[in-house]
Formats: structure tokens, sequence, C-alpha cells
């Protein structure tokens, strides 16, 4: 039968230590990009509604489609990054992919945009490339293994 007493020893002389004390020094690494990920989740949001909020999505629905289907992509994205990261951080790369074509999109997609549509793709697009480089960073940490 196990041993169940109360009594209260001295953690250091558990078998298990040294794995618990990494264990334990990787879970809190993976957790210090919940902010990159709540970011990325919130650009991807706004980058899909921003024709409505900018008032294009009517005079410009080409461009207005584009920004929906690159701003589900930028959440989807984030909601990965949140759920699995040490899976989903490869997609780091495709976010500043994303950011680049946010940033070109508006000359490209539609002809004469406004400054509106510009404005709101460039800080768009700026964000996206730089949290895809966060990401990446963050990726690039992972892959070296925790500091011993």
């Amino acid at each position: 039968m196990a041993d169940v007493s109360r009594h209260r020893g001295d953690m250091a002389t558990h078998p298990d230590v040294r794995e618990m004390r990494e264990r334990f020094a990787r879970t809190a690494d993976e957790r210090d990009v919940a902010l990159v990920d709540a970011s990325v989740l919130l650009t991807g949001l706004y980058c899909a509604v921003s024709p409505w909020v900018v008032n294009f999505s009517l005079t410009r629905p080409d461009l207005a489609a584009n920004n929906l289907i690159m701003g589900i992509a930028i959440g989807l994205t984030g909601l990965v990054l949140s759920v699995a990261p040490a899976r989903a951080y490869g997609l780091s790369w495709a976010m500043i992919v994303i950011g680049v074509w946010l940033i070109v999109s508006p000359w490209i997609v539609t002809s004469g945009p406004t400054a509106g549509m510009i404005w709101n793709n460039i800080v768009v697009g700026v964000l996206t490339c730089l949290f895809g480089l966060l990401a990446a960073s963050r990726l690039m940490k992972m892959k070296k293994g925790p500091a011993v």
C-alpha cells in the first residue's frame, strides 16, 4: 500500500525534481508569447472588419473581400498560435508574407485607392509583419532549446 502520510519533506529529495524543473521552464517559456498570440488574433479580426470600419466595402468590394480573407487567415493563425504554439510557429513566416501583401494590395487589387484604404492596409500590414517577426523569433528560440 502507498505511503500517504502528511509529512512535509524537502522537494530537492524528490526523484523527479530535475524533470519537473525542466518541464516548468519549458511551459514558462511557451507562455511568454500570449501577448503576441492575442495581438495577432485581434489584428486579424480588425483586418476582417476594416472594410466596414473605414467604409470602403461598398465602393471597393474587391479590396473588401481581400481584407476579409486576409483577416480571417491572420485571425486563424493567431488562434492556432494560442492553441498549439509548439506546432504552429512555422506559420509566422506566412504572416510576414500576408503583411507585405496587405501593404501593397490597395494598388494591386483596386484602381485608385483612397487615403483611408491605403493607410488602413499599411498599418494592418506593418502590424502583421511585426507580429510575424516576433513569432518567428520565438520559433528560433524554441528550436534552440532551453538554456540549461
